[in-house]
């Protein structure tokens, strides 16, 4: 066994106390928000009316817990955001695929790629209702309109920037584009395409809020623009926080894949 000299274990010490410091700092912040949160609401300097309280927003999840309407809404949700974020990376990766094979189609696209990538994203939202109808599948498809456009652009240019002398070294050893794509530019960009993969997940999330506004019957989106409209803020606020959690737990889902990823190589 190797022994640690004083000098690295000092430095190990020391990484432990940073992470120490950061996790007590973020709960301690969190904790404090709720706190003030709570009690401005309780002595009145803040309209609990208007801005609820953590213990009536607790008290309503539990409520729709109890007679089981929440879960609706938010399978519904992460139904639609995650569907619409595998049906982003697999056309992505495909498209990128494709524009990179065909330098001639990468040239012809580009500049209608930048310009939906560009558009805003809620002016579609509207159309696609008139095309699609109030269904699952507007949802859905705009959720991926969000992402899409921009992913394949981001991977495009991953692609590009593969390292050219292994790419050289391929066809030197008689091999072809498909050798070249499968054996260096798929498994050099592997990060690249997951780094993508955590933005999109929060784009697609954000798509789906958006066609829930215009197009659903239940969902996060549909219950806050609902309690919106009939001033139960309580069930507004509590939507939020249950979109950031769900946010949350489907990033760590993509960040706990990069490192089993990390781990592999």
């Amino acid at each position: 066994m190797n022994e640690i000299s004083v000098g690295q274990q000092s430095y190990l010490n020391s990484r432990k106390r940073h992470k120490r410091i950061v996790r007590v700092s973020r709960v301690a912040i969190l904790l404090s928000f709720l706190f003030l949160w709570e009690f401005t609401a309780n002595v009145g300097i803040i309209d609990s009316f208007i801005f609820s309280s953590p213990s009536k927003i607790a008290l309503c999840f539990w409520g729709m817990v109890l007679d089981k309407t929440i879960f609706v809404h938010i399978w519904t949700t992460l139904y639609e955001t995650i569907v619409s974020f595998l049906l982003v990376t697999l056309i992505s990766v495909m498209l990128a695929v494709a524009l990179w094979c065909s330098k001639k189609l990468s040239e012809i696209m580009d500049p209608y790629l930048v310009v939906l990538n560009s558009l805003p994203k809620s002016a579609l939202a509207p159309l696609l209702i008139v095309w699609l109808g109030a269904t699952k599948t507007t949802i859905i498809v705009a959720g991926m309109s969000v992402a899409i456009f921009g992913s394949i652009l981001n991977l495009y240019t991953s692609f590009t920037t593969v390292d050219e002398e292994k790419i050289k070294l391929i066809y030197t050893l008689r091999g072809n584009k498909w050798h070249a794509l499968t054996k260096v530019v798929l498994p050099s960009s592997i990060p690249a395409i997951i780094s993508n993969m955590k933005v999109n997940i929060g784009l697609c999330l954000v798509g789906v809020i958006i066609g829930e506004f215009l197009a659903a019957r239940n969902g996060l989106g549909y219950l806050i623009i609902y309690s919106s409209q009939v001033f139960k803020m309580d069930w507004l606020l509590m939507s939020i926080v249950l979109l950031c959690i769900m946010a949350m737990g489907l990033y760590a889902l993509i960040n706990m894949l990069e490192k089993i990823y990390q781990k592999r190589i």
